[in-house]
């Protein structure tokens, strides 16, 4: 979606309100299954004193897999959102700033790279999730699995040993 903003480019304190809905298609992430509804974003981009400044807040419910457990959840991001448009994009190679489009903003591009830098590097059902077995494979976070701790091979022949006094 394109977003016009001559109408407040050269007018300080000129304002232009947003309401988006971003497609998910180039959304994909390995760890999200679905998204269990439409990426919704709403703000303003605001004229202060020459500098074009987008705020406002973007809201996300999706379906994930854990990265420890491998067990699906449910989760809602609220992501506010900040960007710095620039009408000269050959003049800075600040990558926090956004360029327009002559008198337009890609809001599209803007949402999408802001969900993206904002996305988690690891996907967990829990904060304490505790993961696997590395034997068994149960999920430790239903309980203990049973499995006997693995002996560290330098240290068998002290087994040995305890096995020897039991006798």
């Amino acid at each position: 979606m394109k977003l016009d903003l001559r109408t407040i480019i050269e007018v300080p304190g000129g304002r232009v309100p947003f309401a988006h809905t971003l497609e998910t298609e180039r959304l994909d992430f390995p760890q999200v299954t679905a998204y269990t509804a439409p990426i919704t974003a709403q703000g303003e981009v605001k004229n202060t004193a020459g500098i074009l400044e987008l705020t406002g807040s973007l809201h996300c419910e999706m379906r994930c897999i854990c990265d420890r457990c491998g067990t699906e959840f449910e989760r809602v991001k609220e992501l506010p959102l900040q960007a710095t448009l620039t009408a000269d994009p050959e003049g800075s190679d600040d990558p926090e700033l956004f360029p327009l489009e002559g008198d337009a903003l890609d809001l599209d591009d803007v949402l999408e790279t802001l969900f993206v830098l904002d996305m988690e590097s690891k996907f967990l059902c829990r904060e304490d999730c505790k993961g696997l077995c590395e034997q068994c494979g149960a999920n430790l976070n239903d309980g203990p699995c049973g499995c006997k701790k693995p002996i560290d091979p330098r240290l068998a022949v002290l087994e040995q040993l305890l096995d020897k006094k039991d006798d």
